[in-house]
């Protein structure tokens, strides 16, 4: 490590990430702090569940596994770790590290952050975290920390911690912390920055992407920095998987977070040799006056049954089995009954699973009872009374509860935001002293379009990448192109009108779009796609992971001279 490089590598995207990535990480090259990404929005509730039944339960029991075999390993090498693997009892797993720690005979000095947990004051939530920023992993790897384990913070406050601990950055260095949150969003995800579900991942050599190394960023001190990865992994890093990465999940110009407003429309991506991309020119403003806060709640109870029509009939089957499930149904119906009809069939078929469509039926209510016995008692009856080829993915279940995420905010003080050190002193974050509210980016001046010229009818993705993801009942869309003037033709061509013709889901739904020039790209955000949001299973993709898929296999009039 030194002075004006700060090394900080990743070991996990979500939880249930590669085992071996932390191994692999200590031992594939230089880092200075390594840090893993093991919560998301489902995950909260998931936890909250554990924690039901297990008040010790509530962090994520890998993180301690993965010690098992690498805290030895990462004291050897000087490697400092960080996670937001404490889940919902941060402190839980701190003394559980110590106590691995004390077993396996290595010194290590374990710390953690609290204070986002705000379930409390939210009656009726399983879990209510409010996002935390980076400075209380900056107090405590000041104070010597070698392990930092938080609850819920920002994904990129696992990077700015470390930054701001490093190079002494003070709370209002808007730009360099900009900077470090524009990296801390690309590594969150481990190797989605790595080619890992790239949209160009055609063409590649073979082998390439079987096994993506992790990413790491070489940070400097004015916050920018260089994406890589370490040498002979496999996966690559390139302009197009940093773009990627830089949209998902992601709104507007403003990446707003608690430390500081990151403005994604002044980052500039510039190849720097193989497997290198330099990431500079963030500029930062001041953070909102509110922390987001993630709240999980149980909505209530849901069941499904998956028919399999098969051959001749489709729609007649599927009309036939709707009507008697409707009828069998009627007496206590569920609040909610949803049917989506699967067309994989495919005519004069060769084998019976691609002459066969799927009828999917998800019903949900605030009961127990009505998604149970009643829906699977109905499903089992028409086995010999129904149409034609009768069977069932899987036998319909009892119903099991799902959940409901719903983001609300709280002024910075509404989080009593604490760092407790390896020798039990506690040191309170400060919430930040300058906060400010802003509006949208307005839409920049858009480049010349191109001149007319024919055209041909084809996939959107034979030009464009995509990528997607979920907030809540909200989906984000990134599109973008690897061209100036593949840019010129995507810029005035991907309107909203276009965006919803394209994705007929988003016809009645309110769409944003969001120019990104430097990016050469599309952000789009579509409210309440996700209904209320993953937990709940609304959708055939609940988590919009492969809305962006969707909307690259999708034909309009694409110049001949792009493709």
């Amino acid at each position: 490590m030194t002075a004006t490089t700060l090394r900080i590598g990743n070991f996990s995207g979500f939880y249930g990430d590669r085992f071996d990535a932390l191994r692999e990480m200590l031992t594939g090259g230089e880092l200075d702090v390594l840090t893993g990404d093991c919560l998301a929005e489902l995950t909260m509730l998931i936890l909250a569940r554990d924690r039901l039944k297990d008040p010790s339960a509530g962090y994520a029991r890998t993180f301690l596994r993965q010690l098992e075999d690498c805290l030895g390993l990462a004291h050897e090498r000087g490697v400092k770790l960080v996670t937001n693997a404490g889940g919902l009892n941060p402190a839980g797993l701190a003394d559980a590290v110590r106590e691995l720690a004390g077993r396996l005979g290595v010194p290590v000095r374990v710390a953690h952050v609290e204070g986002d947990d705000l379930t409390a004051a939210h009656p009726g939530a399983l879990a209510a975290h409010a996002y935390l920023g980076g400075f209380g992993i900056a107090a405590c790897l000041r104070e010597g920390a070698d392990i930092v384990v938080t609850g819920r913070v920002t994904d990129a406050a696992l990077v700015t911690g470390p930054a701001a601990a490093h190079f002494g950055w003070a709370p209002t260095e808007y730009d360099r912390l900009a900077g470090a949150v524009v990296a801390g969003h690309v590594l969150e995800c481990g190797t989605q920055a790595t080619g890992g579900n790239y949209a160009f991942f055609g063409g590649r050599p073979p082998g390439d992407l079987l096994r993506p190394g992790f990413p790491l960023v070489e940070l400097y001190e004015d916050g920018s920095g260089v994406i890589t990865k370490h040498p002979g992994t496999g996966g690559f890093v390139d302009v197009g998987t940093v773009t990627a990465q830089l949209l998902y999940e992601t709104g507007g110009a403003r990446y707003a977070g608690p430390d500081v407003t990151a403005r994604l429309d002044t980052v500039r991506l510039t190849q720097d040799g193989p497997d290198r991309v330099r990431v500079e020119g963030a500029e930062g403003e001041a953070p909102p006056p509110t922390l987001k806060v993630g709240r999980s709640r149980l909505g209530g109870f849901r069941n499904e049954v998956v028919f399999v029509l098969t051959g001749l009939d489709i729609e007649a089957k599927a009309d036939l089995v709707r009507e008697q499930m409707t009828g069998a149904l009627a007496k206590a119906p569920p609040a909610e009954v949803r049917w989506e009809l699967v067309r994989t069939d495919r005519p004069d078929a060769d084998t019976e699973e691609t002459a066969s469509a799927l009828l999917r039926l998800v019903v949900r209510d605030p009961g127990q009872e009505a998604v149970g016995r009643a829906l699977s008692g109905a499903a089992i009856e028409l086995a010999l009374a129904s149409y034609p080829g009768f069977h069932v993915v899987a036998p319909p279940g009892k119903g099991a509860p799902y959940g409901v995420f719903e983001d609300v905010y709280v002024p910075h003080g509404g989080a009593h935001h604490v760092a407790v050190l390896h020798d039990g002193r506690r040191i309170t974050v400060d919430p930040p002293h300058d906060t400010a509210v802003f509006a949208d980016v307005p839409e920049p001046e858009l480049p010349e379009p191109l001149a007319p010229g024919p055209t041909r009818r084809a996939p959107l993705g034979l030009l464009a990448g995509a990528r997607s993801g979920d907030k809540g009942g909200n989906a984000n869309v990134g599109v973008w192109v690897r061209g100036d003037d593949a840019w010129r033709w995507l810029a005035h061509e991907l309107t909203v009108e276009r965006f919803r013709e394209l994705i007929p889901e988003a016809r009645d739904l309110p769409v944003t779009r969001h120019v990104l020039p430097r990016l050469r790209a599309l952000n789009f955000v579509v409210e309440g796609i996700l209904g209320e949001g993953v937990a709940a299973q609304a959708r055939f993709d609940p988590q919009a992971k492969a809305l962006g898929e969707w909307l690259r296999s999708r034909h309009l009039d694409i110049p001949e001279a792009l493709l």
